[in-house]
């Protein structure tokens, strides 16, 4: 359909600007469930993201450099020495894990303190930020399909569907994990 392809591309370069300009990734998440499915929508989103958060690694590694280092370096010291061991594993535990809290505008500009291979940080980025994306585009995609069979909306109808409880048990469990591997490696 013409008009799906139209959307499709707009909503891309939105995602791409979006995050470039440092916006929060959970509005297009679900957006992208919401609108376009869990498939086709996480396979946008996270094209998408991986893009403008690339972009925006290369930019600020190229023109603000000495300013990250000079506002992050404190703050994220410890990092640097376990990235520098494998750098492409250890950044797709750190996107997988949600960054450990690190917001996610900061997470794309964070490896420039460790001078990341540009290669690596897409990677990393792409594989890293999948499962956690995916939950919350099916999250959307899960509010979509609850409203479309007209069901009256009430929070445990919402929460008694499995289109919204898998994604939020998904999410939990990554959280646990989140939490086990951030108390094990990123002490």
């Amino acid at each position: 359909n013409e008009n799906f392809l139209l959307l499709s591309v707009s909503f891309f370069i939105f995602s791409v600007i979006w995050t470039l300009l440092l916006g929060f990734a959970t509005p297009i998440l679900l957006f992208a469930g919401f609108v376009f499915g869990k498939w086709w929508g996480i396979l946008l989103v996270l094209t998408a993201t991986t893009t403008g958060a690339s972009l925006l690694y290369f930019l600020a590694s190229l023109f603000f450099k000495d300013l990250i280092e000079k506002k992050l370096a404190p703050k994220f010291y410890k990092l640097k020495s376990i990235f520098q061991k494998n750098e492409l594993l250890y950044f797709m535990i750190f996107r997988f894990i949600g960054g450990g809290g690190t917001p996610y505008n900061i997470q794309n500009i964070l490896p420039v303190l460790f001078n990341m291979k540009v290669k690596n940080y897409i990677l990393g980025t792409f594989f890293g930020s999948m499962p956690a994306m995916f939950i919350t585009v099916s999250l959307g995609s899960g509010i979509e399909q609850v409203i479309e069979k007209n069901r009256e909306i009430s929070f445990f109808a919402v929460t008694s569907s499995p289109e919204i409880y898998l994604p939020i048990l998904g999410f939990l469990i990554i959280l646990l994990i989140a939490y086990i591997v951030r108390k094990n490696f990123f002490k």
